[in-house]
C-alpha cells in the first residue's frame, strides 16, 4: 500500500496507475483524501523500482509534448508502446540516437523546405500550381498510405534493415530530384522519396524503443524530440538560403551526406531487432487499396481545376478512388492483421481525437503550403527571409509543450482541446489580413505567434487522449493511425484548398485585368498562365507602368486566394473545438 502524495488531479493519477498495471504491479494507492485505487496483480517487483517508474512516467509524458514544425501528433507514442528487444550498450546509446535523429529529420525537414522551394520550382522549371502540388503530394500521399507497412517490414524482416533500406531509397529519390530535369521527372522521384520516409520514419521511433530499456527511454525521447524539433527548425532557413543562394537542386542534395551518415551509424551501432509476435507479413493488399484510393482521389481533386469535374477522365479517376477506399474498408473489417483495425474507431475519444487531428492538421497544412508562396511571390521576401518567417511558431512549441501537456492533468483533455483549435483559429484569421507589401512584424508575426500558441495548447492534449484511448497493447497502432491521419490532412487539404485558391484567382484576375488598358492579346497572353497564380510572367513587350499594373493585379487576385483559403482554416480549426466539445470525454 503506497500513499500518494503528490499534487496530481485524478485523471493523471490514473494514468500512472494504468501504466504501472501494465508493467505488471499490483499496488492500492490513497490519494489526499483517502480514495484508494487498485491495480492488477503484482509480480514481485519492489518499492524502488515502483517509485523509479512514478518518476519515469512523468519524465516520458514530459518529453512526449515536444513537437516540432511538421512533427506529426502521436510519434513519441510509438516509441513508448514496444518493449526493448535489443537494448544497446551505454557506450553505443549516443550513436543510436545520433542515427535516429538525422534520420527522422531527413523526413521532417524535407516537407517543410520543399514549401519554400516551391517559387522556385515554378520558376526555374516553368511549373504550374498544380505541378508544385504534386510535388508535395506525391511524397505525401506514398507516406501517408505506406506510413503503418514501414513499422510492420521492420517488425518481420529486422527494423535495423528496413531502416537502411529506407534511409538509401530516400537518399536516391533525393538525387535524382536534384537531378531532375523537368517538373514530370522531379514529382516522380519524390513519390520515390514518400516510399523510403513510409520505411525511414517508423523505423527510427521502432529502433529506439527497441535500443532503450524502460528506465532509459524517457530521456532517449526527450533527446530524440528536443533535436528533431531543432533539425526542423533550422531546415527552412537553411533552405531558403541555399536556394537564394545557389540553387534549388541543393534543397535535394544536401540530403544525400546526412544520409551516408545515419547508414553508416546504423550499421555501426544500432542493433537489429524484430518483434516476435510478427508472424505474419505486412497487409498489403489493404497498402493498394489505400494507396490507390487516395491517387485516385487526389488526382481528381487537383485535375479538376484544370480540366472540369464533367471531363471523364476526371470522373474515372474519382470514382476508381471512391470505389478502392470501400473496398480498404472492407478488407480491413475482414483480415486478420489488418492495417487499419476500424474497430478502433468504437472508442468514442480515438474517433474524436482522429476526426480534430483531420481538421486542425488540414488548416496547418494548407498554411503551410500557400504561405511562402505570399511571402516570396508576393511580398517580395527572400527565400531565407520565408524560411525563417515561422521560427516563431516553432520556438512557441518548443517552449510551451511541457506546460501545455499539464493542462491535461489540470483541466482534462477536453478543455485544452476547445481552447487550442479556438486560438490556432485566430491565428489563420489573422493570416488573411495582411494586404501587398504588408511589414512582417506587424502583421505575419503576431499572426505566427496566435497560430504558435494555440498548436501548441493543442498538441500535447491531443497526443495524450490519443494515447489514453488505446487499448492494452495496441498503443503502438493507435499512434501509428493519429500519425498517417495527420498526414493524410495534409494530402486532402493541399488538394482540396489548391481548388479554392485557383478558382477565387481566376474569379478576381479577369476584371481586373479588364480594367487595364491592355491589347486583347495581352489580356490572352496572361489568362492561359493563370493556373501559376502569382508566377505569372507579364509580357516585357509593354510600357512599365501597365506592367505594374498588371503585376499588382496578379499580386491582388493572389492575396484574395489566400485569404479565402486562410479563412477557410479558421473554420478548420473552429470545427477540431467543436469536435472536442461535442465528441470528446476528459476521462476516456
Amino acid at each position: 500500500m503506497f500513499s500518494h502524495g503528490w499534487p496530481l488531479s485524478a485523471d493523471a493519477f490514473e494514468d500512472q496507475m494504468f501504466f504501472l498495471a501494465s508493467r505488471g504491479y499490483r499496488c492500492i494507492a490513497h490519494d489526499r483524501r483517502g480514495h484508494g485505487r487498485s491495480s492488477q496483480p503484482w509480480n514481485g517487483n519492489d518499492l524502488d523500482t515502483y517509485a523509479d517508474d512514478l518518476a519515469n512516467i512523468s519524465d516520458r509524458l514530459a518529453s512526449m509534448k515536444s513537437s516540432g514544425l511538421i512533427m506529426q501528433p502521436c510519434a513519441e507514442g510509438i516509441i513508448i508502446s514496444m518493449p526493448a528487444t535489443a537494448p544497446c550498450s551505454a557506450h553505443a546509446a549516443p550513436w543510436v540516437l545520433a542515427a535516429t535523429i538525422l534520420g527522422s529529420s531527413l523526413a521532417f525537414i524535407d516537407g517543410t523546405v520543399v514549401n519554400v522551394a516551391l517559387p522556385a520550382l515554378q520558376s526555374n522549371l516553368n511549373a504550374t500550381v498544380l505541378d508544385v502540388q504534386w510535388v508535395v503530394e506525391a511524397y505525401a500521399l506514398l507516406l501517408a498510405a505506406l506510413l503503418l507497412v514501414g513499422g510492420s517490414l521492420g517488425d518481420v524482416y529486422g527494423r535495423k534493415r528496413i531502416y537502411v533500406l529506407g534511409v538509401a531509397v530516400f537518399a536516391a529519390a533525393s538525387a535524382c530530384c536534384g537531378f531532375a530535369l523537368n517538373i514530370n521527372q522531379l514529382i516522380s522521384a519524390r513519390a520515390v522519396q514518400g516510399i523510403g520516409a513510409a520505411l525511414l520514419v517508423p523505423g527510427s521511433l521502432a529502433i529506439i524503443s527497441a535500443s532503450f530499456r524502460e528506465h532509459d527511454r524517457g530521456r532517449a525521447i526527450g533527446t530524440w524530440s528536443g533535436l528533431t524539433a531543432m533539425t526542423t527548425a533550422v531546415g527552412p532557413v537553411l533552405g531558403g538560403w541555399l536556394i537564394e543562394h545557389a540553387s534549388w537542386r541543393w534543397v535535394f542534395f544536401v540530403n544525400l551526406p546526412v544520409a551516408a551518415i545515419v547508414i553508416i551509424l546504423t550499421l555501426w551501432r544500432v542493433p537489429e531487432s524484430r518483434n516476435p509476435q510478427a508472424s505474419e507479413g505486412p497487409d498489403w493488399v489493404g497498402a493498394l487499396l489505400a494507396a490507390a484510393g487516395l491517387a485516385g482521389i487526389v488526382f481528381a481533386l487537383i485535375e479538376s481545376s484544370k480540366r472540369t469535374w464533367n471531363d471523364p477522365v476526371v470522373i474515372a479517376f474519382l470514382l476508381v478512388g471512391l470505389s478502392a477506399l470501400i473496398a480498404f474498408l472492407a478488407v480491413e473489417s475482414r483480415t486478420k492483421a489488418p492495417l487499419l483495425p476500424v474497430t478502433m474507431f468504437r472508442v468514442r475519444n480515438f474517433a474524436g481525437a482522429n476526426l480534430l487531428t483531420l481538421f486542425l492538421y488540414s488548416a496547418l497544412n494548407g498554411m503551410f503550403f500557400f504561405f511562402p508562396m505570399n511571402l516570396i511571390q508576393v511580398q517580395n521576401y527572400t527565400a531565407t527571409a520565408a524560411g525563417a518567417a515561422l521560427l516563431p511558431f516553432i520556438v512557441l512549441m518548443s517552449l510551451l509543450s511541457r506546460w501545455s501537456g499539464g493542462l491535461v492533468d489540470r483541466y482534462g483533455a477536453r478543455r485544452p482541446l476547445m481552447f487550442g483549435p479556438i486560438v490556432a483559429a485566430a491565428g489563420f484569421a489573422l493570416f488573411a489580413l495582411p494586404t501587398i507589401g504588408a511589414e512582417y512584424w506587424t502583421t505575419f508575426f503576431p499572426a505566427v505567434v496566435m497560430l504558435g500558441l494555440g498548436m501548441a495548447i493543442s498538441v500535447a492534449p491531443l497526443t495524450t487522449t490519443v494515447m489514453n484511448s488505446a487499448a492494452e497493447g495496441r498503443v503502438g497502432v493507435t499512434s501509428g493511425i493519429n500519425n498517417a491521419v495527420s498526414r493524410l490532412a495534409g494530402v486532402l487539404a493541399i488538394a482540396i484548398l489548391g481548388i479554392v485558391m485557383l478558382g477565387t484567382f481566376n474569379r478576381h484576375l479577369v476584371p481586373n485585368l479588364a480594367q487595364i488598358n491592355v491589347s486583347p492579346e495581352i489580356q490572352q497572353e496572361l489568362k492561359a498562365q493563370r493556373i501559376m497564380l502569382a508566377a505569372i510572367e507579364v509580357p516585357a513587350k509593354i510600357d512599365t507602368a501597365t506592367r505594374e499594373a498588371i503585376r499588382r493585379s496578379i499580386d491582388e487576385s493572389f492575396i484574395a486566394g489566400f485569404r479565402l483559403v486562410m479563412l477557410i482554416a479558421s473554420g478548420l480549426a473552429l470545427a477540431s473545438a467543436a469536435t472536442a466539445c461535442l465528441v470528446i470525454r476528459s476521462r476516456a
